[in-house]
């Protein structure tokens, strides 16, 4: 059966669209703990990060790294950190998280932003891409 993230991809479960490539797909997390809360994700299905393979891991973080220069443009920040937690899909996962202390980095947090709000964080981010 396929995952969650599968199904965004395929586009069978909407979202809110960063970026994509031919092997990675990144998209607003829909409860994020931040503004721009972020996740990032292979194509490929694959459950646990370390799992990937080398270059497929490798090029992950180099994605990631256009995504988050974006996001630190985007909503100005000290940092954006990464998270990889992977417990709650099992699909490998990067959180780019907008920061400036460790209390933004609590999972206890998140928010319930409506439609709106998340599809116009994903249009600024977007826009930080071009």
């Amino acid at each position: 059966m396929s995952s969650i993230f599968t199904k965004i991809i395929q586009g069978e479960i909407p979202c809110h669209k960063v970026a994509e490539t031919e092997h990675f797909f990144a998209f607003l997390d829909i409860q994020p703990i931040v503004k721009g809360h972020t996740l990032v994700i292979p194509k490929l299905e694959i459950d646990y990060i370390f799992d990937l393979e080398d270059t497929l891991l490798a090029d992950l973080h180099v994605f990631s790294k256009k995504i988050a220069a974006a996001l630190k443009e985007a909503f100005p920040c000290e940092r954006v950190s990464v998270i990889v937690a992977g417990f709650e899909v099992p699909h490998a996962h990067i959180h780019l998280i907008p920061s400036d202390t460790m209390d933004d980095l609590s999972f206890g947090n998140r928010t319930q932003p409506s439609a709106k709000s998340l599809a116009e964080i994903a249009a600024e981010v977007r826009a930080k891409l071009s």
